[in-house]
Order: C-alpha cells, then sequence, then structure tokens
C-alpha cells in the first residue's frame, strides 16, 4: 500500500483470493475496508463462504478451513457484499474484472491463451484476470488483457509480491515486483497452524 501511494494510484481493482492462503485475513479485510478499492471474489473467498472446498488440493483445504475458523462475522459479511465479477467505464475504457475468465469464473487462462475473444465476450477494452497468479500483458487488436500476478502466493518463480500498474497519461501497463519480510510471514503461518508447505512456496514463488 506504501508503494502505491508513491505511485500516485488512483484506483486499486483487485481479481479476487484475498483470503485463503494466508495467516491474516481479518487484518487483510479490514485494511481494504478502510480504502476504497474494486474487488471481485476468487475461488478461495468463495470456498470461504460456501464452505465448499472440495474442488482443491489437501492444502488448499485445510487453508479454507482455517480460514473459515479464524475470520470474524465483519470479515465474513465484507466478502458477501462482493460480486463474481464485475464491469464499469473509466476515463471512457471499458473495464471487466474476472477471477478466471469472463467464460467461466475458474478457468485458468495462461499469456498465451488470452485472446480478442475474452475481450468480447466481456465487452471490454481492458479486461483483468487472476486465478493464475502468474502476471502478463497482453495488448490485442480490441484491446488488452491483464493479469497483475499475486501479492502474496506468485506462480511464476519470482518469490516477490506482483502488482501491475497502468498509466493511463501514457496509456502503458508495467508489471512490478516488490520485496517483502517472506520470514515474518512464513513463521506466521507456521505458527498459526496452517499447512507449513503454504509457508515454504512463498520462498520459491511457485
Amino acid at each position: 500500500m506504501e508503494h502505491i501511494a508513491k505511485e500516485g494510484v488512483d484506483d486499486i481493482l483487485c481479481a479476487g483470493d484475498i483470503v485463503g492462503y494466508g495467516p491474516f485475513p481479518n487484518e487483510v479485510i479490514e485494511r481494504l475496508s478502510r480504502i476504497e478499492i474494486i474487488s471481485i471474489l476468487g475461488n478461495h473467498d468463495r470456498a470461504v463462504l460456501s464452505h465448499d472446498s472440495s474442488n482443491m488440493n489437501i492444502q488448499a483445504q485445510d487453508a479454507i478451513w482455517w480460514t473459515i475458523g479464524d475470520l470474524k462475522e465483519e470479515g465474513k459479511a465484507y466478502l458477501a457484499r462482493l460480486s463474481a465479477r464485475r464491469s464499469f467505464s473509466w476515463n471512457g475504457l471499458r473495464i471487466g474484472i474476472y477471477h478466471g475468465s469472463p467464460r467461466n469464473d475458474d478457468e485458468y487462462v495462461p499469456e498465451e491463451s488470452a485472446g480478442d475473444e475474452l475481450l468480447e465476450k466481456a465487452r471490454c477494452d481492458f479486461l483483468v484476470l487472476g486465478h493464475t497468479h502468474i502476471p502478463f500483458v497482453r495488448s490485442l487488436d480490441n484491446g488488452t488483457i491483464v493479469n497483475p500476478g499475486s501479492i502474496g502466493q506468485p506462480r511464476d518463480g519470482d518469490p516477490r509480491a506482483s502488482l501491475t500498474i497502468y498509466d493511463h497519461r501514457l496509456r502503458r501497463f508495467e508489471v512490478k515486483r516488490l520485496a517483502y519480510d517472506i520470514d515474518a510471514v512464513a513463521e506466521a503461518i507456521k505458527s498459526s497452524g496452517l499447512p507449513s508447505f503454504l509457508s515454504m512456496r512463498l520462498y520459491s514463488g511457485i
């Protein structure tokens, strides 16, 4: 958040998975509640709300049930207010946010599969995706598809936090990577009772 403030960012978009991985779900939601942020539900957020983690691996299931037990009522209410997908106009552009894709909320879309048909289905100029936790910016004939990556659970082999900033004056997207205190988070994961696998993978970013 300090880096975003230094960059002079006006609006923050989140493509989901707010909770379900880390040891601070209440603190994360409390912080997001204090700022204006446009967010949608990720599959981990949905699993926490529905109490259904049946389509996840065992470590993810354990993390979901830990989060269900730890999350305060106001945190659950915050998640319940979020939509599965969002679209809106911004500076004359049509923006769409989907955790998976416009075809399926749980679809994994790698960069090489991000094509114009997704922009057409979402009816937007800029399409923001999540779910893979792998950042990319793909410019196409009809617009741009962006995945900002993940702040806390990257999957591209780079353990640093990932976010993407759009400069509307230069009309340019830039993926940013920020180092943070992984040791502190890993220790908090282990001491909380969450699966130790979630702490170890922070160091590899996969």
